[in-house]
């Protein structure tokens, strides 16, 4: 009698603890519902991002296709995107909803409170389920865990080669860049400008001082560009068959039309480092359109996008449940390796910032 007795009590405890969560899935249904009503009749969003082909060929065409809501694309890049979105808030013009931004570009938004808080934005179960993702939560890098929310963690490659000129056994460590026979045949995306190839100055200059940047960066003579496509068309063509930086989209295209591109993750001489490119997400303040803002950021966040952009990227994402087996396995971090991890807040924030400022001191300008 007594078994009965605790059977029928836990039975009921089970199915009062069930109730709640019933409840639950029809509030997060009656706001998601009242959100996408509201984008509907706002029939626009306005995006700021750099302009990676993933987002303008794949994305932004499903996300109108599926929701019905127009995108207004506006393509800004490290500093100069930066700059461009201070002077028209300075003006009292708040025309971005969204930010897919570069970490740096974030955290100078951050400090200018240029932000809303975003994690009170999210309302799908399976964006806010910490099962969905490896770090058993959302990772939000900023120290409130509010502004800045990190979806990407990817090793990255600083080098890039065009095999067709470069033999991949001449690039076994960085200091081999710096072979006579490679000066004046690299190209680098201009490290002033902010973004990962700054990145890559700061890293190399953090683990292998300031003298073998100034020998890579200046001696070396490698030419710069302020273009994104630039530096990836040029090593295709061979006009410079090593890359310092480029982006790994770019260079998948290339590899599709036949061009022998490969690029490096593992030198003798400096650890390898993770990146969260090709974005974090942020949530712009004053949004011009705020449902329509909140229905891309909670769609972007799931698994179907998230596997788009892996896919058109190379980049691993924080989702557990999306596919990564047609990942190069040297893209995956593995466990226990001692990485240097460039979206880490303190290292984005201090040491970053220190090294960067020095570079541009050193390349003077």
């Amino acid at each position: 009698m007594r078994n009965l007795r605790r059977i029928y009590v836990c039975t009921v405890l089970a199915f009062l603890m069930v109730i709640p969560a019933w409840g639950q899935d029809k509030s997060w249904e009656k706001t998601w519902h009242e959100v996408l009503a509201g984008a509907k009749k706002e029939g626009r969003l306005v995006l700021a991002s750099s302009a990676d082909p993933v987002l303008r060929k794949e994305i932004l065409p499903q996300f109108t296709a599926r929701f019905g809501i127009d995108v207004e694309f506006l393509a800004v890049q490290g500093n100069t995107g930066m700059a461009r979105l201070r002077t028209e808030r300075e003006a009292g013009v708040y025309s971005v909803d969204v930010w897919l931004a570069g970490l740096g570009s974030a955290i100078t938004a951050h400090v200018e409170k240029m932000l809303e808080p975003f994690r009170p934005r999210l309302i799908l179960p399976e964006v806010v389920d910490p099962s969905k993702w490896k770090k058993g939560k959302l990772w939000f890098t900023d120290p409130e865990q509010q502004y800045i929310l990190r979806a990407f963690s990817t090793v990255v490659s600083p080098v890039s080669i065009n095999t067709a000129y470069v033999a991949p056994e001449e690039i076994r460590s960085f200091k081999d860049l710096l072979n006579p026979k490679w000066k004046g045949k690299i190209t680098s995306r201009d490290p002033v400008l902010g973004g990962s190839s700054d990145t890559l100055a700061s890293v190399l200059y953090d683990r292998l001082g300031e003298e073998f940047v100034k020998k890579l960066y200046i001696d070396q003579k490698p030419v710069f560009s302020r273009d994104r496509r630039t530096t990836p068309e040029w090593l295709a063509r061979g006009t410079y068959p090593i890359c310092l930086a480029c982006n790994s989209d770019e260079l998948e295209l290339l590899r599709k039309e036949g061009f022998k591109l490969l690029e490096i993750f593992e030198f003798a001489d400096a650890p390898a480092y993770l990146s969260a490119i090709p974005w974090v997400l942020v949530q712009m303040s004053r949004a011009p359109h705020p449902n329509a803002a909140r229905v891309f950021q909670n769609w972007i966040l799931s698994k179907e996008p998230m596997e788009i952009y892996s896919r058109g990227f190379g980049s691993v994402t924080l989702r557990t449940d999306v596919d990564e087996s047609f990942l190069p396995a040297n893209r995956i971090p593995r466990p226990g390796v001692n990485y240097v991890d460039t979206a880490d807040w303190h290292w984005k924030t201090t040491r970053e910032e220190e090294i960067a400022a020095r570079v541009r001191t050193l390349l003077k300008r």
